[in-house]
């Protein structure tokens, strides 16, 4: 792993330091695709993450939570039976484009350098903040079965998909809350390509990651300016 990372060592590996970062966090829920730079990597996470992300999301209708997804305790329940596919297709077009988007209150937003998420387990008093600019590349309904209903969301970053479901379902006359939130791409990298799943968490399979994801890197501008800057060493991305 210093190796791939291009941390030259001095023999003796127990005083060596890999510095390891990732590029965005997901909810505590979710699950998919979460970047993670090594070694010089770190410093090349902002250029390579700078495209667009998608996610596949399972709202329920009719529930509401506090935490805007299935974690969180239940703050409102409303009928849905009136709500059909074509109103919910038609719906999402409203959310598609260039609009505005109140964060969660449960986020990694900060303030006075805490996470709001943070103070709110802790029964701080948080107002919300505004809302801001975000990007919806795409928004399609892919299933549909009351109460249950799925979404396949491309966006820019900032984006809360969490946020996302809550509108809908108020623009519906209902509720929503996110039952599940998969990530399946971060920048270049795709859940189905380039994901390392759980049970091949060793150092072969690791190793092997690293060489596969170096792959992409080749011919950004990014990585030949790492490459100037530091001569001998190479930036990795997993």
């Amino acid at each position: 792993l210093f190796a791939e990372a291009g941390v030259q060592t001095n023999g003796n590996k127990r005083n060596q330091v890999l510095k390891i970062g990732h590029g965005g966090t997901l909810d505590s829920a979710a699950t998919g695709v979460l970047v993670v730079g090594i070694g010089k990597g770190t410093k090349m996470l902002g250029t390579m993450l700078a495209g667009s992300k998608k996610y596949t999301a399972i709202g329920v209708l009719g529930k509401a939570t506090d935490t805007l997804d299935a974690t969180g305790k239940v703050t409102e329940e409303k009928p849905y039976d009136q709500v059909t596919k074509g109103d919910l297709e038609n719906v999402l077009q409203k959310f598609t484009g260039d609009i505005m988007q109140v964060p969660p209150l449960y986020s990694a937003l900060k303030k006075d350098g805490e996470r709001l998420s943070t103070l709110m387990k802790r029964g701080e008093a948080v107002e919300a903040k505004p809302a801001r600019p975000v990007r919806v590349y795409s928004l399609s309904l892919q299933q549909f079965q009351p109460p249950l209903f799925t979404l396949d969301v491309e966006c820019g970053g900032g984006f809360y998909v969490r946020s996302l479901v809550n509108d809908i379902g108020k623009e519906l006359s209902t509720c929503a809350t996110v039952q599940e939130l998969t990530r399946t791409k971060q920048g270049p990298f795709t859940l189905e390509e380039h994901a390392l799943h759980e049970d091949k968490w060793t150092i072969d399979e690791i190793a092997q990651s690293l060489e596969r994801c170096t792959a992409l890197l080749l011919g950004e501008p990014a990585r030949k300016k790492l490459k100037t800057e530091h001569p001998g060493e190479t930036a990795v991305i997993c």
